[in-house]
């Protein structure tokens, strides 16, 4: 097994007064020749956004873009005349595809907004952009890692990629096996909040860690944790 760890200390950061974002990956200003991407993941963004800021209407082409709320409420629009309000238990997905215009703000006037943004690489360009989102709150399970997104219809969320993602609320003392769906496939772990173990490795709230060559992953959980899982085409 090959692994590569990102700690939470060494990302990229910004601060433009109304956003505060963390980069895992290059990104904007944010420049890392060893961390372009992994596999077909290409942005891991943490981003924390102030009482009604937020990203006026901008493009997006070929890529699939993956939003997952923390905390606060994230309000999307989009050219495709799609407008809504999401929270923590939804994601939204968006296949920009041939070309599409988006916003996300924050819809409070007193409460920060937190959510991920992740970018992955279509398995497909210019396919017809479309968008979507989800209530994730049925599919989460207490100390499982839960399939959240898929690309074959097994749950409502897919993307145009050959990658699942699976979200864990675990508590201390869980051991949990992750089985790659394809060999030729990496799996991204990203510690939202807690302590985990894998491989010898020790990751902390923040801290990411991609893992190939291998066919499976065990994950230790040294405190309660949420973890993020993505699975991707490594090669």
């Amino acid at each position: 097994m090959k692994q590569v760890v990102d700690k939470a200390n060494t990302r990229g950061y910004a601060n433009h007064g109304w956003l505060k974002t963390y980069h895992t990956f290059s990104f904007a200003n944010y420049y890392n020749p060893k961390r372009v991407h992994f596999g077909m993941l290409r942005v891991l963004n943490d981003d924390t956004v102030a009482p009604r800021e937020g990203f006026d209407m901008h493009p997006h082409k070929n890529m699939e873009v993956i939003s997952i709320p923390l905390h606060g409420y994230l309000r999307h629009g989009d050219s495709i005349k799609n407008s809504e309000v999401i929270t923590p238990g939804d994601i939204q997905v968006m296949s920009a595809g041939t070309g599409i215009i988006h916003s996300e703000f924050n819809d409070s006037a007193d409460e920060r907004l937190e959510f991920l943004q992740i970018w992955v690489i279509p398995r497909k360009e210019n396919t017809p952009p479309k968008y979507g989102s989800y209530d994730i709150r049925p599919f989460l399970k207490e100390n499982q890692l839960s399939l959240i997104i898929a690309p074959d219809g097994e749950i409502p969320a897919s993307i145009n990629q050959d990658a699942w993602f699976s979200l864990g609320t675990l508590d201390a003392g869980q051991v949990k096996e992750y089985k790659l769906h394809h060999k030729n496939n990496g799996v991204y772990v990203f510690v939202i909040e807690g302590e985990v173990e894998i491989s010898n490795t020790t990751l902390s709230k923040r801290d990411g860690a991609g893992f190939w060559d291998t066919d499976h992953i065990i994950i230790e959980v040294l405190k309660k944790s949420k973890v993020l899982l993505i699975e991707v085409p490594y090669e």
